[in-house]
């Protein structure tokens, strides 16, 4: 096995199989049951030879797979009647992220979601799921609305970045992102957050401060896109594969640091493999995580919080 290709190479014979799954579904066959059953095996044996050699750049290849789940496929997967709350009453809507309530297990919660976009055209109106800083100032009007009401706040991150362009910088881009993460800090309201595709630097933190922060096994997270930081560091595109090896942007190494709290498991083959999979063990971790942290007073939800991000980093006194 060549370690060196790109991700999309390696898959192809567990896409093949995930295509007869696909069909299989679709016929009268009946005995498609089994035949299934036999090609999830299948699938298992290839993931066990292609998951040992896996690399930082094939972990951003899997959390930038174009046929992975979506913030919009996991609120209209998990909740009802999502409502969408669109613009920031300064200047405009941003298509980038998805914002509103919705019910959740009966529950009444605010959530966010960047959405990148499934065809060519719906990805340029979405802008890639790079949100401009009336994206910011909208998802700061939906926890400000969540935090009148007392309405918990589930964030969906998937982001190569902020929106690094002249009109977005000239509207406040960084100010918009700094002052939700201090509004966010303080929110007096639960709030989780699951990273499940890129976690791309400040656009992904603008709203992924929280109680609850897990990231997806074949999710990343990262200061810098690893072409960014090629392109900085080493002024060198070839160097992209030394830049994501860097950053430590894989689940474990973050979970390790301490940056995120947990790892949330994916199908084999990643959570585009099998999606229905991948809904029920979020659904299963927003349930679990919501009732523990509304088990909390508000102060102590703000102690706890304060302390999460105060102990992250290593640093010396002298």
């Amino acid at each position: 096995m060549d370690i060196n290709e790109n991700y999309y190479q390696l898959e192809k014979p567990i896409i093949q199989l995930k295509e007869q799954i696909d069909a299989l579904g679709l016929s009268d066959d009946p005995g498609k049951k089994e035949k299934i059953a036999a090609l999830r095996l299948e699938i298992e044996r290839e993931w066990a030879k292609i998951s040992p050699h896996l690399n930082p750049t094939h972990i951003v290849h899997l959390a930038r797979h174009p046929k992975r789940p979506y913030s919009l496929d996991y609120i209209n997967a998990l909740m009802e009647d999502f409502m969408e709350i669109h613009g920031d009453r300064r200047f405009a809507d941003d298509p980038a992220i998805v914002t509103g309530l919705a019910f959740y297990k009966g529950e009444t919660v605010a959530v966010l979601g960047q959405q990148k976009g499934r065809t060519t055209r719906e990805r340029i109106d979405r802008n890639f799921g790079q949100m401009n800083p009336e994206g910011y100032r909208k998802a700061l009007r939906v926890v400000k609305l969540a935090e009148k009401f007392g309405f918990p706040v589930i964030s969906l991150i998937d982001t190569p970045g902020a929106y690094p362009g002249i009109g977005a910088e000239e509207r406040g881009q960084a100010e918009a992102i700094a002052y939700n993460l201090k509004v966010f800090s303080s929110l007096r309201v639960p709030i989780v957050v699951v990273i499940v595709g890129e976690g791309g630097s400040g656009g992904a933190l603008g709203i992924g401060i929280g109680d609850s922060v897990t990231m997806l096994e074949n999710s990343f997270y990262s200061v810098i896109s690893p072409e960014g930081c090629a392109a900085i560091l080493w002024k060198d595109q070839n160097a992209v594969k030394l830049a994501a090896e860097a950053l430590k942007i894989r689940s474990q190494d973050l979970c390790g640091l301490g940056i995120v709290d947990k790892i949330l498991p994916e199908p084999c083959g990643g959570a585009h493999i099998d999606p229905d999979q991948t809904f029920k063990t979020v659904d299963k971790h927003l349930s679990q995580t919501l009732k523990k942290l509304q088990q909390k007073s508000k102060d102590e939800l703000l102690e706890d919080r304060y302390q999460k991000f105060r102990k992250m980093g290593i640093y010396l006194e002298k």
